[in-house]
């Protein structure tokens, strides 16, 4: 495999320009590389330099060639060129989120270079290669070309900090001798031809990824192709830094949300317990939701799950942050109240609205909590302005109808009765928070209900194991246009044994 250092974007032969291929992007109306009208002077009429018309030349009326004609095809193909770059950048540009610009990259660099698959693999936080996506591979293909060593991967060769190539080309990956074995070996087993790498990088944030394309058969791209490429990659490069700037940043987010849930669930005998969390986007979420399941001094469990709305009823996205770390300080007070007092659920609810309205005045939570005790099987429960807990039976699912109450923090006072209840062995109760609900159906009646047929209509192998009831109650609830989420989801079932 060659590599150059040297820019690759000079003029193909024949056409106007010099060797930086700066002309690729010349309009028609530019009179920079334009060598007609000094052809013309020297020729008005395309006569008088005794040179027969061209293979495909348009001809004067004698016969001989006329070079504004051709000028004119060479300044179309330009213009063509350009139009190319432009759509490509400009769907680039559209693009949301890391893997849709990623995907995008790769699409338009095959489309411009003429190949059939791509990859990229964008670069680890310490250096060297990190991130696989394949465009026309499969898995297991990306699988394998993780296998080549970084001594004889072109990968490792494009993010290099130091001595970076601007190019890698090979017309026969499977036969050139200056190929590592291993990389021979698969690209004659996963039919891979010629290879065309190029690096993408900022002077700010130095390498960001390495983008390798293939042909199916022996081929390299021509000198259009890889001027194209290149100036597609000059522009790709900042995109995509902005977009791994921002995944860094909501992974970062994300890890420290959930690192105010628990990082486990107790298991107490005679209760087993499973929970689900896919948490909106800090960017698009109006609040934040929390789960818990607190063991208790004299064996009783605690369990909970509630949400934080922002800044006070009404608050957009903006506040989100805000009202995760609000959640945080609420789960944290719950926990506390509920050691305390435990086995009264309106007691603790109550304590946490005099705790919201005097620590946090502009923010609301709804919550249930339930007081469970596993080897009675004796559950009670009290809401606050939440979606009713549903029970999981042999016979089907039906919901624990709690008293209808406003939420945490919006009335001078919250009261509300307790429900209690026995469950049967086998039994599971499952609380959910209301972007469940909502994310389940056109009303959060309707996904109320659709979540319980859901539960109840699960085969008995899966209503028999938590963790899968909740997996399965997830699966039901179609996903979200990408980016769309504005709740988090939030589940937590407990079966009693």
């Amino acid at each position: 495999m060659t590599e150059s250092h040297a820019s690759s974007t000079s003029a193909e032969p024949g056409e106007p320009g010099t060797a930086s291929g700066l002309s690729v992007l010349d309009h028609p109306g530019f009179p920079g590389p334009a060598a007609g009208p000094a052809e013309e002077q020297a020729d008005p009429a395309g006569a008088g330099d005794g040179r027969p018309a061209a293979a495909g030349e348009p001809a004067g009326a004698d016969g001989r060639s006329t070079p504004t004609a051709g000028l004119q095809d060479r300044l179309a193909g330009r213009l063509s060129d350009f139009t190319s770059l432009h759509e490509h950048t400009e769907r680039l540009a559209r693009a949301r989120g890391l893997d849709a610009t990623v995907d995008a990259l790769l699409a338009s660099g095959t489309a411009l270079l003429g190949a059939s698959r791509a990859l990229l693999v964008t670069a680890a936080p310490g250096g060297g290669p990190g991130r696989p996506t394949g465009h026309g591979l499969d898995r297991a293909s990306l699988g394998s070309l993780e296998t080549v060593p970084a001594d004889q991967s072109p990968v490792a060769r494009l993010l290099r900090e130091r001595d970076r190539p601007d190019q890698l080309e090979c017309r026969d990956l499977a036969h050139d001798p200056a190929i590592g074995a291993r990389l021979r070996e698969l690209a004659a087993s996963l039919g891979l031809g010629g290879c065309y790498g190029l690096p993408l990088a900022t002077e700010e944030d130095g390498p960001l990824a390495a983008a390798l394309w293939f042909y199916d058969e022996p081929a390299a791209p021509t000198e259009r192709q890889r001027e194209l490429a290149h100036r597609y990659c000059e522009v790709a490069a900042p995109l995509l830094a902005k977009q791994l700037d921002a995944e860094k940043v909501r992974r970062t987010t994300e890890a420290l949300r959930r690192g105010l849930l628990p990082d486990r669930l107790p298991q107490p005998a005679g209760l087993r317990l499973a929970a689900r969390l896919v948490a909106a986007g800090l960017d698009h979420s109006a609040g934040s939701d929390w789960y818990d399941a607190i063991p208790l001094p004299d064996g009783t469990v605690g369990l909970t799950v509630g949400s934080v709305s922002g800044d006070g009823p009404g608050a957009g996205p903006g506040s989100a942050p805000g009202a995760a770390a609000a959640m945080g300080r609420v789960r944290a007070a719950l926990r506390a109240y509920a050691v305390l007092e435990g086995e009264d659920p309106v007691s603790v609810l109550g304590d946490l609205e005099l705790l919201l309205k005097t620590t946090e005045p502009t923010r609301s939570a709804t919550a249930v909590y339930a007081w469970v005790e596993p080897e009675d099987r004796r559950v009670t429960l009290a809401g606050a302005g939440h979606c009713p807990p549903v029970l999981v039976t042999r016979h089907g699912a039906e919901f624990v109808e709690t008293s209808l109450s406003a939420p945490l923090g919006m009335l001078s006072c919250w009261e509300a009765p307790g429900v209690e209840f026995t469950a049967e062995r086998g039994d599971t109760l499952v609380l959910y928070t209301e972007g469940l609900a909502r994310r389940c159906g056109p009303t959060l009646h309707a996904g109320q209900a659709n979540l319980r047929r859901a539960a109840a209509d699960a085969p008995r192998d899966v209503r028999i194991d938590p963790d899968r009831l909740c997996a399965h109650l997830l699966a039901v609830c179609p996903d979200p246009a990408a980016g769309a989420a504005t709740d988090d989801l939030m589940l937590l079932a407990a079966r009693f044994e």
